[in-house]
């Protein structure tokens, strides 16, 4: 009898090596985290120096009013590229917000990385002003000399790396290597030098004062997700079922009911929730995930973490999980990740995808604008007939070219161009304005009643790379009215 006792007691106790066990294996979401930082730091800060054929991956050059995309340049004049990129920014924030809540803001967002690096590493890690990483709640006691030498410290720390990442931002405008020429004459580069210490002490101001108060009250993503939010779209959810009801009511109106395990199994004696707040302390915007779905949750999944380590050491699954109100509150079974509004996302942003690499495949080498003089035509001895243009050229190539027109179609014959008569030469990135007069070999029309324009196509290429570097714009030839020819 005194055997069967100390076994039903042996089994009371959780094993030592319980948590242990349980959670072998096990990866938490911080670490992921850290490392999505890495990669996307990784990506920010080398993607600025890779050039293919001395273009960038992606460059918006107001200074060279140029865009490059992928490793191909574009003029300004082939800007109608920007909309594509900006609906995919978007459509690609909002399709990942449908699918994984503000996965974006918790895993990706320069806000939640540079506060991460200066909060948990810098005054954390490095100085010990804070105690834990898992407490976010507890601020250091500032009237100690130690924490504010510590907290200065800090700030200086922050402030080096501040620059570098400004500097990083305009290595999106200003390529890296005209950034530091530029850098070495300030006095000459005013709006730049301005530029890089604006937005330095923006990043300072905003991750050592404005906190996750930028997240909470500023940026406005936040105040976007309910629209784009359903019953299927995974976040960090608390499970009532299993861990009982802490909060009462409904919407901004639910109220803290208990705040101590007895009292909540005395409600509700299945309740599992131990009460510690651990998925409360750890949270960097300063909410509680058992209250449900707020706004200022960014999906760091830090809750998660939290209460995946206390009921581990139970024996037991988290009661805060990366999942869907469908599966965890309504019940309703596994997450439908493929549901008509993910879908739909996702087929625009390949129609997007689609168009944007069709277009940007078909660039032009060259850019040229034909453009009529106020003078409609010169009328010559003979019936010969001339009218004048202003042709644009822009070199958008990377190299020198020498260029040269011709007219093709049906006025082939019937026009010659009288000027300019021999090839020019553009340099790299270069324009060029040329006045064209063309002429006729022959009469085009024979209306009494009316000048009569007549459609002309004219193809400019380059002498020296005919097959790649070749434009063909349309431009109208205006023949006199019948009675004028015959003065």
């Amino acid at each position: 009898m005194e055997a069967v006792v100390q076994n039903e007691e042996v089994e009371k106790k959780p094993k030592k090596n319980q948590a242990k066990e349980y959670l072998k294996g096990w990866v938490p979401y911080r670490i992921k985290r850290y490392w999505a930082y890495v990669v996307a730091t990784i990506i920010a800060l080398v993607m600025p120096w890779i050039t293919i054929n001395g273009n960038h991956l992606f460059l918006l050059s107001f200074d060279h009013k140029k865009l490059h995309l992928a490793g191909v340049a574009f003029d300004m004049q082939e800007l109608y590229l920007m909309p594509f990129l900006l609906m995919l920014l978007f459509l690609g924030i909002f399709a990942v917000t449908a699918v994984g809540g503000r996965a974006w803001c918790g895993w990706a967002c320069p806000q939640t990385i540079f506060r991460v690096i200066y909060r948990d590493l810098i005054e954390t890690k490095l100085l010990g002003l804070r105690k834990r990483i898992k407490n976010k709640q507890k601020e250091p006691d500032m009237s100690k000399p130690e924490n504010q030498v510590k907290k200065v410290i800090a700030i200086l720390l922050w402030s080096i790396l501040a620059f570098i990442a400004a500097a990083d931002f305009l290595w999106f405008f200003v390529p890296p290597n005209e950034f530091f020429q530029y850098i070495q004459n300030p006095g000459e580069h005013m709006m730049l030098v301005g530029m890089l210490v604006g937005i330095a002490l923006f990043i300072i101001v905003d991750v050592v004062f404005i906190k996750e108060d930028f997240c909470i009250y500023i940026c406005p993503y936040s105040r976007v997700q309910s629209v784009l939010y359903d019953d299927d779209t995974i976040m960090a959810i608390y499970d009532p079922h299993r861990g009982g009801e802490i909060y009462e009511g409904h919407g901004n109106e639910r109220h803290k009911v208990f705040s101590k395990t007895k009292d909540l199994l005395a409600a509700d004696p299945n309740a599992e929730c131990t009460t510690c707040e651990s998925c409360v302390t750890v949270c960097p915007t300063h909410i509680d995930i058992r209250k449900g779905l707020q706004l200022e949750c960014i999906n760091c999944l830090e809750c998660v973490d939290a209460c995946t380590t206390v009921m581990g050491a139970l024996g037991k699954p988290s009661l805060v999980k990366w999942s869907s109100e469908n599966e965890v509150i309504y019940q309703k079974g596994k997450t439908n990740y493929f549901r008509p509004k993910v879908i739909a996302y996702f087929t625009v942003l390949a129609l997007v995808l689609i168009a944007l690499f069709t277009m940007g495949s078909k660039k032009e080498h060259m850019l040229l604008n034909v453009n009529k003089t106020t003078r409609l035509y010169k009328i010559l001895d003979h019936g010969v007939v001339e009218n004048d243009y202003v042709f644009l050229f822009a070199n958008t190539d990377s190299k020198k070219h020498t260029y040269t027109f011709e007219i093709v179609g049906d006025l082939k014959d019937k026009l010659e161009i009288v000027r300019p008569k021999e090839p020019f030469s553009i340099a790299a990135g270069k324009k060029r304005k040329k006045v064209v007069v063309l002429r006729t070999k022959e009469k085009l029309a024979n209306d009494t009643r009316k000048d009569v324009p007549i459609p002309v196509t004219i193809r400019a290429y380059a002498v020296d790379d005919k097959e790649k570097i070749v434009v063909e714009r349309h431009t109208v030839f205006v023949y006199p009215r019948a009675d004028l020819i015959k003065k």
